[in-house]
């Protein structure tokens, strides 16, 4: 291939070098620009022709297969962006799915925890109300139990009284554990009435 181009150079090299010779020798005729020269145009033809022959020969070829490589190149790379186009969305779909998901999932989540805390509110309210009614209880059986000691107290008072008033009244003292008898049965009978 080496022995072909160095002769295409070769033969090139002649023919620009020929070609400017016969031009001179034609322009010495002193040609107008408006008459055609036969002679300039026949070797303009032929180094047209000679160079489209090299040309096509050894650059063309190429030429055309370095713009086919870059054109399957672009069509590979147009291609390739494609499919990385609709990877993205795909997966930009994928995660607006799992967006979707997991805000469906905290949802559900905040209503448990509503729900939770609303079933924990209506149990220590009941919790509360169940203590309340206990203290309620209570506070009436203390009370009740006062109440009581607080009357047998008034008794045992209301009988020394009695007792004391009996015996300034009498001027006697009576013996006091029958006298307590004695008044307690009758305030027995006072407070059955």
């Amino acid at each position: 291939m080496r022995s072909i181009t160095a002769r295409s150079i070769s033969l090139f090299s002649l023919i620009a070098l020929v070609a400017p010779a016969l031009a001179a020798q034609e322009v010495e005729a002193k040609p107008s620009l408006l008459s055609p020269n036969t002679g300039v145009m026949a070797w303009t033809l032929v180094i047209f022709v000679v160079l489209f022959l090299l040309l096509s020969k050894f650059a063309f070829g190429p030429i055309i297969a370095a713009v086919a490589a870059r054109e399957k190149a672009l069509e590979a790379a147009i291609a390739m962006a494609k499919a990385d186009r609709d990877a993205a969305a795909l997966l930009l779909e994928e995660h607006r799915k799992a967006i979707e998901a997991a805000r469906g999932e905290a949802q559900r989540f905040i209503a448990e925890g509503r729900a939770t805390a609303d079933s924990m509110k209506a149990e220590m309210v009941e919790e509360t109300r169940k203590q309340q009614q206990e203290m309620l209880e209570r506070a009436r059986r203390d009370i009740e139990a006062e109440k009581m000691k607080a009357i047998d107290e008034l008794r045992r008072e209301a009988i020394d009284l009695a007792l004391a008033g009996a015996s300034k009244v009498i001027e006697k003292n009576l013996d006091d554990a029958q006298n307590r008898k004695l008044v307690e049965s009758y305030l027995a009978t006072i407070g059955a009435k």
